[in-house]
Formats: structure tokens, C-alpha cells, sequence
């Protein structure tokens, strides 16, 4: 269920009828009350329906739904806050849906309503008000005091119990959605956050802490090359070895084949993202290469939108005259073979002097000097007269992705590296760095490296930092396939298909909650977990099989009864296998 807007409804979504007669009936409800509902598949893997809602039809009720909410939840929203008074009009038709969807059903089925982040919170707290029978879940994928906190250089978690929460959230004129976050939170029947750091975060700011861990998984089968990907990183960082050599045209002074791609992607947050972190460890690692004397050169991408005005003119003619050489090179080479051929079919030794001609060294000459040119700006798409490659792609041809958060809830972009077998450096105030750490007995090994921004100072975890790059880069060709291979192999740990159970979970929670004497938590033949208590679980794990795991023989029989007993997965079970030592020490 979303917002509708025209554009993407005609190009994303493929419009059909609600196979279902009761959401038919509550949307019909709706649309012959004056509001616009539309239904269809989304165009995305697995073509899930939607329901959207068109926010623009129904403002004229922004008033009324105004006077609802203060008299029903006491916040009051200002007229000039766009967002806050859109979440509203979507959260009013959101919540009179539910109430004529569970009117049309009568609890055969019940429903569950899945709230994300505070835009869709009103939608819960109406619902919850006016009583409406649903089991209820909010998600919050990152606290909305906590995004601007850590924007405006807070020292954020040394400082999460000393916050005057309600002070900051006025001085920062966000205090009403400030509200509709917390009461979303409170109202719901389970709450739950994507990641540990996330849950800490929120317990502090919102003062509800987490039911349930829900990690963001990734569709493992999309990025999934098999054996293929070592061949893809190949293919992928040859045609960044192309960028490169225009880009750096007339100043290419390195060995492209001793040269190491580095990038860092996401959103323009120059603190949060650890940018700021990561330009100051390249000036370290800089020095380090220089006083090694290491013939290793690293070519870094930031690969983060910002507003611009066009291309560089410099990078636009780099890439022209590289293509413009390339072009006359493949002309030249092939007149070059075909009067090579020619030559050895009479039986003679070809005079290398005579066998290209003066209209050859003129081409040649011409295509030397400068050329103009002018495009229309596009970002790494396949597309790009810069760089025509899908963040994919881009991803693929990378030898290592940097991402040195100081707030980051999750963080797809290390997630992505993983499953697609790129080693990738991330935090311990990321939820990703938190999971790896919980799940994996030395990330390291794995291609995963942990910057500590927790527990050390600004310039340690820079040194860090800097030493993580530093020994990436003394690895040799055959070390860094090697650690790809290693970082490949823990795609299944970022599957929803075993993510999926903790969202499962959740749900049955909340239908205990919400309908206790028809759902039993007792019952749910699923493992009540949450990567919160992982130390905890694994170890119980482990010692349940009162150590016969050793025994080979009872190692093939009993493996799939103690996973299915204990709702992990094989990979799990495998991966924890060898420190069994470690743990029982």
C-alpha cells in the first residue's frame, strides 16, 4: 500500500482487478465516497498487488483529517510541513481502508498491517484509536531525531542517554513528527527495527525498546553469478581500466594492471556516510604507499548524487580522445594485419618501415590532438558517455567498496559487495557491521572489515581504517581471488529467505498480541529469535547437540533435524561448526 502519482503508475505498475472481493468492496467503499484507489501488479520481481492511494484527490479532507487527529491522537500538524500533512491524508485513507476491509472480512481471515517509518505511522495510530480489529507492526529503519542529530555532528551514541528529547526535536522544528513517530511506536502491537544499533537508538529516542530484530536481507538469486562472478569482477574492471585511461589522459603514469578501484556509494551525507573519515585514512594510506615504496596505485570513486550543472569539461574531452585513439587504433590495426598478411602469403618478411603509409601516421597524428564535445548529464548509468555502467556492474569491477558509516541502520551498499563476492569495509555503528560481527567468528577472513567508530576516537578509527586499506593493498593478485571467493560464500547469511523468518516471527507476535485467544506464541512452530540475543542462541545451538556434533556419524543424520529444531540455516550451522572450540573455551 502506497501514495499513487500518475508517471509511476503507468510505468511500473500493470493495472488490474483486486482478486480479492473484500479489498474490491473496501475500495469501491472509498472510490464512491470521492477518494481514488487503484490496484495492479508491481513490476518487480515477484509482481506483488498494490493499493495506492492518490493523495492529491483527497486533500480537500486535510482539514477535517486535521481536526480527526487532534481530537483523536492530540497532535496538531503546521500548514506549511507538505510531508507531514501528505502522511496524514495517506495515513486517514489508510486507516478508513482497514476499517471497511475488516467490516467486509469479519475476522475470516484477520488481518496484520505492516507500518514503515513515521510517514506511514498515522495510518497505525487512526487505526489503533478507532479500534479497527488488526494485528499491527512498525518498522523503523531509522529514528527521524537520530538522522538529525548525527547530520549536525552530534556526538550521537557517547550521548544517547543525556538527550533532551523533546528540546531538540522543537529546536529543530520537527517536534510534531517527532510525535507521530513515538506514538506510531507506541500504539503499534510489536515494534521492531532492522538492525541491534538501530534498537539501542530507539529505545533512547523513542523509549520503546525492540521486539524483534527484522535484518534488511537482500534477493541473493538476482546477484547470484555461481562460479561466473570472478569472471564478471574481470569483464567489469576493464571497462573501468577504460574510464580510467581517459580520465586521466595525458597524466597516466601508473600501471593500470598494478592499479586497485576503490569506491564509496550513497547518499550525499558527507558525515554520516563516513566520507570525511575516508578522505583523511586515503591521505594516510597516500603516505604509506609512498614510504613502502609500493608500486600499487589506488584510483578511489565517490559515488554519491549531488547537484551539478553538467560534465566536466576536462573528463568529457579525457574520454573522447580515449575513444577517438581507440577507434583509430582498431583502423590502423587492421590495415596494419591485413598488409601483414598479404606479405607472409608471397613468403617475404614484411619491411615494418614501409607496411603502414603517410595517410596511416597522419590519422594516427590527428587523433592525438584535441577534439570538443558536448553531452547531456547522465550518473552511472549504462548510458553514460562518462562511465556507461550500471551501479552493478560498477560494483563488479571494484576491488574493494568502502563505506565507513557513523550512522548507518543498515547499510545495503556493504551487503551488495558481499553478494557479489567484492571484499568491503563497513562499522560497528552500521546494523550490517553489527550483524556480520554476531554472525561471523572473524569478518576479516572474509572480506568484511569492521571499522570500530563506537569505541575509539575520531583519529584511531581512522588508523583503522587506513591499516585495513594498507593491507588490502600488499595482497597479491591470487590472495585478493582467493578473499572473493571467501566474501561469496556468505551471500546465504544476507538471503531473505532466512532473514524472512525474523518478519515472520513479527507477525505472528503481533496476532498473539492483537487476537490472544485465537493465536498462541506456544503454538507458532517458528524459533521466537532475534539477532538481539544471537551470542546467546548460538551458543545454545552448539551445546544442544550435547557436543556430538564431533562425531561424524551422527553429523549427517541429525544435521537437518537440529536445524529445522532450531530455525537456521545450513550455511549457520556450518559456519559455527569450526569455532565450537572457541566457544566451549
Amino acid at each position: 500500500m502506497g501514495p499513487y502519482y500518475e508517471h509511476n503508475f503507468k510505468t511500473q505498475v500493470e493495472k488490474c482487478e483486486p482478486p480479492n472481493q473484500a479489498i474490491k468492496a473496501a475500495m469501491d467503499s472509498l472510490i464512491n465516497n470521492g477518494s481514488q484507489v487503484h490496484f495492479g501488479r508491481w513490476l518487480i520481481e515477484g509482481s506483488p498487488y498494490v493499493i495506492l492511494f492518490d493523495i492529491g484527490a483527497a486533500a480537500w479532507n486535510l482539514d477535517r483529517w486535521k481536526g480527526d487527529l487532534w481530537n483523536e491522537c492530540s497532535i496538531g500538524l503546521p500548514y506549511h510541513d507538505r510531508e507531514a500533512n501528505d502522511s496524514l491524508i495517506f495515513g486517514s485513507l489508510v486507516a478508513w481502508f482497514f476499517k471497511e476491509l475488516t467490516d467486509q472480512l469479519q475476522d475470516k481471515p484477520n488481518v496484520i498491517a505492516h507500518f514503515h517509518e513515521w510517514q506511514a505511522g498515522t495510518g497505525l495510530l487512526l487505526s489503533r484509536s478507532r479500534k479497527i480489529p488488526l494485528a499491527t507492526i512498525f518498522t523503523t529503519h531509522a529514528t527521524l531525531l537520530g538522522r538529525y542529530l548525527c547530520a549536525g555532528n552530534a556526538d550521537f551514541y557517547n550521548n544517547l542517554d543525556k538527550f533532551n528529547i523533546d528540546q531538540e526535536a522543537g529546536e529543530r522544528q520537527i517536534y510534531h513528527r517527532y510525535c507521530l513517530e513515538r506514538a506510531a511506536v507506541h500504539c503499534a502491537h510489536v515494534f521492531t527495527t532492522v538492525s541491534q544499533i538501530t534498537a539501542v537508538e530507539a529505545n533512547h529516542m523513542l523509549h520503546r525498546q525492540a521486539d524483534v530484530v527484522t535484518p534488511n536481507g537482500l534477493n541473493v538469486r538476482k546477484f547470484s553469478a555461481m562460479h561466473e562472478f570472478q569472471n564478471l569482477h574481470s569483464m567489469n574492471k576493464a571497462k573501468i581500466q577504460e574510464f580510467v585511461r581517459g580520465h586521466f589522459y595525458g597524466h597516466l603514469d601508473f600501471n593500470l594492471e598494478k592499479t586497485l578501484f576503490f569506491f564509496i556509494a550513497g547518499r550525499y551525507e558527507f558525515s554520516n556516510k563516513g566520507a570525511d573519515l575516508f578522505l583523511e585514512s586515503l591521505s594516510r594510506l597516500n603516505y604509506l604507499l609512498r614510504v613502502h615504496k609500493s608500486d600499487v596505485t589506488v584510483v578511489v570513486f565517490f559515488i554519491m548524487p549531488a547537484k551539478t550543472n553538467n560534465f566536466n569539461v576536462e573528463s568529457l574531452k579525457g574520454q573522447a580522445v580515449r575513444k577517438q585513439l581507440w577507434d583509430t587504433t582498431q583502423f590502423v590495426k587492421e590495415k596494419f594485419g591485413k598488409r601483414l598478411y598479404e606479405s607472409l602469403l608471397r613468403g617475404e618478411i614484411p619491411d615494418m618501415s614501409k607496411i603502414l603509409d603517410r595517410d596511416d601516421f597522419t590519422i594516427m597524428k590527428r587523433a592525438i590532438y584535441a577534439t570538443q564535445i558536448v553531452f547531456h548529464p547522465e550518473f552511472l548509468s549504462s548510458t553514460s558517455p562518462l562511465l556507461p555502467m550500471d551501479y552493478e556492474e560498477f560494483v563488479r569491477g571494484c576491488h574493494l567498496g568502502v563505506f565507513p558509516s557513523y550512522y548507518e541502520p543498515w547499510g545495503y551498499t556493504p551487503g551488495e559487495c558481499t553478494v557479489m563476492g567484492i571484499p568491503s569495509v563497513t562499522t560497528n555503528l552500521s546494523g550490517f557491521g553489527c550483524f556480520m560481527e554476531e554472525h561471523v567468528s572473524d569478518p576479516s577472513e572474509y572480506g568484511i572489515y569492521i571499522v570500530d567508530r563506537r569505541f575509539r576516537s575520531a583519529d584511531e578509527s581512522c588508523n583503522q581504517l587506513t591499516q585495513f586499506m594498507f593491507s588490502f593493498c600488499q595482497q597479491s593478485r591470487r590472495q585478493r581471488i582467493i578473499q572473493r571467493n571467501r566474501t561469496e560464500r556468505l551471500s546465504d547469511l544476507l538471503d531473505w529467505r532466512y532473514l524472512g523468518r525474523f518478519y515472520m516471527y513479527a507477525r505472528h507476535l503481533a496476532l498473539s498480541r492483537s487476537f490472544p485467544s485465537k493465536f498462541k506464541m506456544d503454538h507458532l512452530n517458528i524459533a521466537p529469535v532475534s539477532p538481539i540475543c544471537n551470542g546467546f542462541f548460538y551458543r545454545r545451538f552448539l551445546f544442544s547437540s550435547r557436543l556430538r556434533l564431533f562425531d561424524q556419524k551422527y553429523m549427517k543424520n541429525d544435521i537437518n533435524t537440529t536445524v529445522q529444531k532450531f530455525g537456521v540455516s545450513k550455511f549457520l550451522f556450518f559456519l559455527f561448526l569450526k569455532d565450537i572450540k572457541t566457544f566451549i573455551q
